[in-house]
């Protein structure tokens, strides 16, 4: 971590500031970790981190989006920047064996209850932006604006940035200018930024496909409309929606990721279940790729013999997640500022499919809001090096073994999320 807090001449004394404040930063983040909730749950999180933003000197509001946090600081004339952290955990078991792994169990949606564990780092996220909340009341004699810094809940299931903006994000607070976030990387070494311009993360839809047949014995299939046959055909033909039916330079993705039917050898369902995941970058991909799920299930369907009521049902989930786009001029400007800091240590990294709710932010105003998520490395040196020798595999992000090296992505996040800010937002004639 030395090397990385190391801070070069042009980088004036913000990273002496961050070390500073990192033992109590590392403080939080452990009980963070350790205490995990999942989506729509947060309660105890967001009443944490509202007292330190409220004791720092922020107007507080609780309970935005059902557990959303909006802390705003007003410092005279000039933009408005937003700073947003996620807050939710997932349904895991952590694995890590830290000493501070999170024991916590919960009751998700399914009614199952579960380990819960911060396996996508939502905690390193919330202390980052403690972190910057911190250095910006502090050095509030160097911007001038509004500061409206967030907590959101409910990204792992896509819902929570929507349902902020749905309870008057937009309306009862100030609109920003500028959005900005991080997200932590398991395959990039710790305190490295990574950015995309354009579109960086995908569209989600989850769509299910139910599938209806005409049951019987097994020994005679002639007296059936046999669904998994059905359903089979439809999982072959989706794959030319992709190869066939959607331009080779737009990026598309269709997986069926469950197919059920049937309890017994001998026995014709009478019914067979898809369960797919579609990813897209435009509306205009996301909407043919529907269409077209449809359309085959339907067709397939009718080519064996089923009668026109008694065709597929295709349900896609709503809300969706839709696509992230990080507005390139904005985008170049931040990294432009956050380079000579962070010299040797920020890389234009590819767009992901992956989704992230972080895109609604935009979406809700396109014309008058510009945002930019980035990456932070957590991969520890030691394992990144090991795994470009070909001697360790990395684990991905969600899984029970994530074990970032939190001190360098927290120390790297806060300073550049607290230098990007300081820099949208300078004194008038600074």
């Amino acid at each position: 971590m030395a090397a990385i807090m190391a801070a070069p001449a042009h980088a004036d004394d913000l990273r002496g500031e961050v070390a500073a404040d990192m033992p109590a930063l590392m403080e939080l983040y452990k009980d963070l970790h350790a205490n995990p909730e999942l989506s729509f749950q947060e309660v105890e999180t967001a009443a944490k981190l509202a007292a330190r933003a409220r004791a720092l000197g922020f107007e507080v509001t609780e309970g935005v989006g059902r557990t959303g946090v909006v802390a705003v600081m007003r410092n005279g004339e000039g933009p408005t920047v937003m700073l947003r952290a996620d807050m939710d955990g997932l349904p895991v078991i952590e694995q890590t064996g830290l000493p501070y792994a999170s024991k916590r169990m919960a009751v998700p949606a399914n009614g199952v209850e579960t380990g819960v564990m911060h396996a996508c780092g939502h905690d390193l996220h919330m202390a980052a932006w403690v972190g910057a909340a911190q250095l910006l009341t502090e050095r509030k004699d160097e911007w001038s604006g509004t500061l409206v810094m967030i907590l959101q809940p409910a990204e792992e299931i896509g819902e929570g940035a929507l349902a902020m903006l749905e309870d008057g994000l937009y309306e009862r607070f100030p609109k920003p200018d500028y959005v900005l976030a991080f997200h932590d990387a398991a395959q990039a070494p710790a305190g490295f930024i990574g950015y995309s311009k354009g579109y960086a993360l995908a569209n989600v839809d989850s769509v299910d496909v139910t599938i209806p047949g005409v049951g019987g014995h097994g020994a005679y299939p002639h007296t059936t409309i046999d669904p998994v046959v059905i359903g089979s055909s439809i999982v072959m033909r989706l794959q030319t929606l992709v190869s066939r039916e959607i331009s080779p330079l737009e990026p598309a993705v269709v997986t069926v990721g469950s197919f059920q039917a049937g309890s017994k050898h001998n026995i014709v369902p009478d019914e067979a279940r898809l369960q797919i995941t579609v990813r897209s970058y435009t509306d205009e991909v996301r909407a043919s790729l529907l269409e077209g799920i449809e359309r085959i299930a339907r067709a397939e369907a009718m080519a064996a013999g089923m009668p026109e009521d008694k065709l597929p049902e295709v349900s896609v989930q709503d809300p969706y997640t839709p696509s992230t786009y990080n507005d390139p001029e904005f985008t170049d400007r931040v990294m432009a500022g956050l380079n000579g800091r962070f010299e040797g240590r920020i890389f234009e990294v590819p767009s992901v499919m992956g989704g992230e709710d972080f895109g609604q932010f935009r979406r809700a105003d396109p014309e008058n809001v510009e945002s930019l998520i980035f990456w932070v490395g957590g991969v520890p040196q030691d394992k990144y090096e090991a795994s470009q020798r070909g001697e360790a595999e990395l684990v991905s992000l969600h899984s029970p073994f994530w074990a970032p090296d939190a001190p360098v992505v927290i120390a790297t996040a806060t300073e550049a999320l607290t230098a990007a800010t300081l820099d949208l937002m300078p004194k008038s004639g600074g």
